[in-house]
């Protein structure tokens, strides 16, 4: 099983409040272990232009600066990674993750985006989340998990507190009706 570029939708009460109500976008999954970016959790008064600054990086128009900066998980959480659409790679290197996604790791990508050079869609995320060797498949397996495809328009497009409704959605879930705990035959 390859989730490469699929959705992670916590399920209820999965028993770690990092992962509350989160949407992670898997970036890899392979038997060496799984590589995600929570894209509906935002940090706390961090914008773009907090870490241009820090950078020494000049955006051409402070708008540009606005940009979210989310929490993408709790390794390396110093450590920076844009999610954005294929459109754009990166000079140093991008990763193309899935059809309409890639991932870029690198600092040009935050000078080009400061300068308008960048990606048309984007999210920045600061750490991210890590799973060593089968540990994905048995939270799966122990109901911690649910697994959707993964849309622009969702990761992208949506306000960040709508992103878990609507990924469940997707599946034809109804928020109200999941159980934290899992049934026994």
């Amino acid at each position: 099983m390859d989730l490469t570029g699929k959705l992670l939708i916590a399920m209820p009460e999965m028993g770690d409040p990092r992962f509350e109500h989160s949407v992670v976008f898997l970036c890899s999954h392979g038997d060496d272990g799984a590589m995600g970016l929570i894209v509906n959790k935002p940090a706390a008064d961090v914008r773009l232009g907090d870490l241009l600054k820090q950078l020494e990086i000049k955006p051409d128009r402070p708008e540009r600066g606005r940009m979210r900066v989310h929490f993408g998980g709790p390794v390396e959480t110093a450590r920076g990674f844009v999610l954005h659409s294929s459109d754009y790679d990166a000079n140093l290197h991008s990763m193309q993750v899935s059809d309409g996604f890639s991932m870029t790791a690198t600092l040009d990508i935050l000078e080009d985006i400061a300068t308008g050079q960048g990606p048309e869609r984007a999210l920045l995320a600061l750490g991210y989340a890590g799973w060593g060797p089968g540990q994905l498949e048995a939270e799966i397996s122990m109901n911690g998990w649910l697994t959707a495809d993964a849309a622009p328009e969702l990761v992208f497009g949506r306000p960040d507190d709508g992103k878990w409704e609507a990924a469940l959605k997707t599946l034809g879930v109804d928020p109200l009706s999941l159980s934290a705990s899992a049934g026994r035959a």
